[in-house]
Order: C-alpha cells, then sequence, then structure tokens
C-alpha cells in the first residue's frame, strides 16, 4: 500500500515529543540488524521522510544518542521511546513506523539485515529480503 496522505503526524508515548510530516513517507523497512534488536527488543520498523518535510513540533522529551559513526538514534528521554534514526551525512531521518498516529497508509515492503536478526522469531512473508543494507534499492519503495 502506498501512502496516500500528505501530511503524518506522530510522536511518543508520553507525548513529550511530537513530530509533523508534510510530504510523502516511504514504505516500512524492517531492519533485523543487531543495534535495531538491542534498542527495540526485536526488528525495527521504520518509514523515511525527507528532513526538509520533517517538524518537530514538541521537543522537550527529545534525547540523541550517538549510536555509531554512522548515525544517531532520537528518543525520549521521558518515556524512553524509540523514535528517529539519522543517517549521518544524509538529509533524511527514519522514523519508527509504531509512532505515527493512526491510520498511517502505510505497508511493510521489506526487510533488511536478515543474516542479523533474532533466533526466536520468522520472517513469515515473501517480501524482499537483504542479508545487509538494501543499498537504497527501498529508498522511494512505497512513496
Amino acid at each position: 500500500m502506498n501512502d496516500t496522505q500528505s501530511s503524518h503526524g506522530g510522536g511518543c508515548l508520553c507525548g513529550a515529543v511530537r513530530y509533523q510530516v508534510r510530504g510523502p513517507l516511504r514504505g516500512v523497512v524492517n531492519c533485523h540488524c543487531e543495534m535495531c534488536r538491542r534498542l527495540h527488543g526485536s526488528f525495527g520498523a521504520y518509514t523515511k521522510a525527507q528532513d526538509s518535510e520533517l517538524k518537530i513540533t514538541e521537543e522537550r522529551g527529545l534525547a540523541w544518542y550517538e549510536s555509531s559513526e554512522k548515525a544517531r538514534r532520537g528518543f525520549c528521554r521521558d518515556c524512553g521511546a524509540n523514535l528517529f534514526w539519522q543517517p549521518s551525512g544524509m538529509q533524511t531521518t527514519s522514523i519508527a513506523a509504531g509512532t505515527l498516529d493512526q491510520p498511517s497508509g502505510l505497508a511493510t515492503i521489506g526487510h533488511i539485515f536478515t543474516a542479523e536478526k533474532g533466533d526466536f522469531y520468522d520472517i513469515a512473508d515473501d517480501l524482499k529480503q537483504f542479508p545487509g543494507s538494501a543499498g537504497g534499492e527501498m529508498d522511494t519503495a512505497g512513496a
């Protein structure tokens, strides 16, 4: 399913972080890398937006964690919700799909870093799977 909304809102559990996206969102990609697994307790489900189309409307709880040389992650320091993933040197932000206000109009389009997935679950769909990064192949899918 493609995103048909031109505006999406979302935020953390306690409301100390809220955001608005004005523009298309990419379909949801499930990331099974070790970092996402440890951060979320399972895989991470992310959509993506251009930074120019993302506005943080409430940031009193927003904190950033430099998770590697290549990326930082945004979370709520009050309730602990993981919200954002920003790659260094890019003008995009990945947004945890579960933080979007419903209905989101999005669908899952694939899986990345499947070689690192947890052993406690199976991927039971026929969507594209990549053992590592998709190399940009899914960047515009579902948008």
